[in-house]
C-alpha cells in the first residue's frame, strides 16, 4: 500500500513517459485500461523504495556463506533487526535483505528538520543523515534532540530556514548529533552525521562501513550485468561509463582477478572513486582511466598508448556499455524536476558510445548494453537501431534471466524481446512487509518478490559475428 504520493514529474515528462508505456502495440497486446493502470503503477512505486537490499559479496576475498553469518551479526545490531538473509538461487554472490515497512505509527515529534530529496531518498534506504543534507532546523534544535525528518521533495525550502510549511513528506525520526547552529554556522568542512535516525518509516539496516571489503551494496538487476556478460579469466573487458565501479569490480571478482578490465570515466573524482573501490576489495586486474568514452577508439595508429585509451580497433573481447540515461527507473525517487529536453538528450550520446563499443569488440566479442531507466526511447528503440546500423551484431539470450522481456513499441519482433531483460517497477503491486509476514512467508515468494520488486532497469546482449568493416550509421 502507497505510503508516499507518485513520484512528481513536470507534465511533459509525464506524458512522454505516458506515450510509451500506453503506445498502441501495448494497447493492441491489452486492454488500454490495463495499460494505464500499470502506468499509474509505476509511477507510485518508483517513489517508494523496492523490497530488498541486495548486497553483493566479493567473493575474491571471502565466501558467500562466511559473509553471510557476518551481516546475521551486524543486523543484530542495527536496531536489533532480525530478519532473514536470503541467497539468490541464480546469482550465488548476491545476498537478499527484506526491507520493513512501511511502518505506519510512528509518533511524530514537534522538532521537524527539512532534508533535500536526494538526502531523503538515501534515508528512505537506510542511511542517517549527514549534515550537508539537512536543509532547515528548528531554532533551539541542540545535540541530543528527537527530531522528525522530512523530505522537501520539491526543492522549495531556503538553506538554513527556521520552519517550513509548504509540501514535505515524512521519512521517520531520529536523534540529532550537532546543533543547528552548528549545522549552518558556514564551517565547510561539517560532513558528519548530523541526525541518526532511529524509526524510519522504511527500516533498512545502513551499510555505512559495514564489512568493507566484504559486501557491496547494488541494486539486484545492477548485479545481474556482469553475470550476463560472463567474464573468463584471462580476457580484455572494457567497461565504457564505469564510475563508480560496482559493476567493473564485479566483473574483476568474476573473472578471479586474472586478466585486464579498463575501466573509463570522465570525471577525475569518479576515477579516483573507481581506484579506491578497487584497491578496498583488493583487485588487482582493474585499470581506470580518466577518459571520455565517446574518444576511446584509436583512428591513428601511428601513436603508442602503452595500453591507455584510445584503444585500436577490435581490441577486447567483452565490453560492457553502462549507458548514461535519464535515470528515470531509480528507485525511491519521489521528485524529478528534469525538462523532457533534458530526459530526451541521453539517446545521441548512448548511440555515439555504442558506435565505439562496437567498433572496439573483437569478432565474436560480447556486448552488454545497459540502463537504469525504463524509457522506450532508451531500451528497446535502441536495440532496435543497433541491429540495423551494425550488420555485425546478433541480438543474443540472456543468461541468468531474472527481468521480464522487453516492452512492444520499438518494432522488435516477438523472439527478439524475449532476449532482452526489462525490470519494471510496476510488474507488482507495493506491499507491507514486516516481521511477522516475514516468517509466514515462503523463500521461493520472497525471492519472486525480490526479482521483481526492484529498480527500473534494461539488459541488451549481442554478439559480434564478423569484423566490422565500413562504418555503421550513426544515424
Amino acid at each position: 500500500m502507497s505510503v508516499f504520493p507518485k513520484i512528481s514529474l513536470r507534465p511533459e515528462v509525464e506524458n512522454y513517459l505516458k506515450e510509451s508505456f500506453v503506445n498502441k502495440e501495448v494497447v493492441s497486446a491489452s486492454r488500454k485500461q490495463e495499460a494505464e493502470r500499470k502506468f499509474e503503477t509505476l509511477l507510485t512505486n518508483l517513489s517508494h523504495p523496492p523490497s530488498f537490499t541486495t548486497v553483493r559479496v566479493n567473493t575474491h576475498l571471502a565466501s558467500v556463506e562466511r559473509v553471510k553469518s557476518l551481516l546475521h551479526v551486524e543486523l543484530q545490531k542495527f536496531n536489533g533487526l532480525s530478519v532473514p538473509i536470503l541467497q539468490h538461487p541464480d546469482l550465488p554472490d548476491v545476498l537478499l535483505i527484506p526491507v520493513i515497512g512501511p511502518r505506519r505509527n510512528i509518533k511524530k515529534q514537534q522538532c521537524e528538520a527539512i532534508v533535500g530529496a536526494q538526502c531523503g531518498n538515501a534515508v528512505i534506504r537506510g542511511a542517517h543523515v549527514y549534515v550537508p543534507g539537512i536543509v532547515s532546523a528548528p531554532k533551539f534544535m541542540k545535540a541530543g534532540d528527537a527530531v522528525s525528518v522530512y523530505s522537501d521533495i520539491k526543492g522549495k525550502c531556503k538553506k538554513g530556514a527556521k520552519e517550513f510549511d509548504e509540501i514535505k513528506i515524512f521519512l521517520g525520526n531520529g536523534i540529532s548529533e550537532v546543533s543547528r547552529k552548528e549545522i549552518f554556522n558556514g564551517l565547510p568542512d561539517l560532513r558528519g552525521i548530523g541526525i541518526r535516525m532511529t524509526e524510519p518509516v522504511y527500516l533498512s539496516p545502513s551499510f555505512d562501513s559495514v564489512l568493507p571489503g566484504y559486501v557491496f551494496l547494488q541494486n539486484l538487476p545492477s548485479a545481474v550485468v556482469a553475470h550476463v556478460l560472463n567474464p573468463q579469466p584471462g580476457e580484455k573487458i572494457l567497461d565504457l561509463c564505469a564510475a563508480p565501479g560496482g559493476k567493473t569490480t564485479h566483473i574483476a571478482a568474476l573473472m578471479r582477478d586474472q586478466g585486464e578490465v579498463i575501466a573509463l570515466d570522465k570525471i577525475p573524482s569518479k576515477v579516483e572513486k573507481i581506484k579506491q573501490n578497487a584497491s578496498l576489495l583488493g583487485l588487482n586486474s582493474v585499470r581506470a582511466f580518466c577518459f571520455d568514452g565517446t574518444k576511446a577508439l584509436k583512428l591513428d595508429i601511428i601513436d603508442d598508448t602503452e595500453g591507455a585509451p584510445p584503444f585500436l580497433p577490435e581490441s577486447f573481447d567483452r565490453i560492457l556499455l553502462d549507458a548514461p540515461c535519464s535515470g528515470m527507473g531509480q528507485r525511491p525517487n519521489m521528485a524529478c524536476t528534469w525538462t523532457l529536453k533534458e530526459v530526451m538528450s541521453y539517446q545521441p550520446l548512448q548511440r555515439k558510445l555504442f558506435h565505439v563499443a562496437v567498433e572496439l569488440l573483437r569478432p565474436a566479442g560480447v556486448l552488454v548494453y545497459s540502463t537504469c531507466t525504463v524509457t522506450l526511447a532508451e531500451n528497446e528503440e535502441q536495440v532496435a537501431w543497433a541491429l540495423t546500423a551494425f550488420p555485425c551484431l546478433q541480438l543474443q539470450a540472456q543468461e541468468p534471466r531474472i527481468g521480464g522481456e522487453g516492452m512492444v513499441g520499438a518494432g522488435l519482433s516477438p523472439e527478439q524481446l524475449k532476449q532482452l531483460q526489462r525490470f519494471d517497477p510496476s510488474a507488482v503491486l507495493l506491499q507491507d512487509m514486516d516481521t511477522e509476514s516475514l516468517r509466514d512467508s515462503r523463500r521461493e515468494d520472497m525471492i519472486l518478490l525480490a526479482n521483481k520488486d526492484c529498480i527500473g532497469f534494461f539488459i541488451a546482449k549481442f554478439l559480434k559475428c564478423k569484423s566490422t568493416g565500413e562504418k555503421a550509421s550513426q544515424k
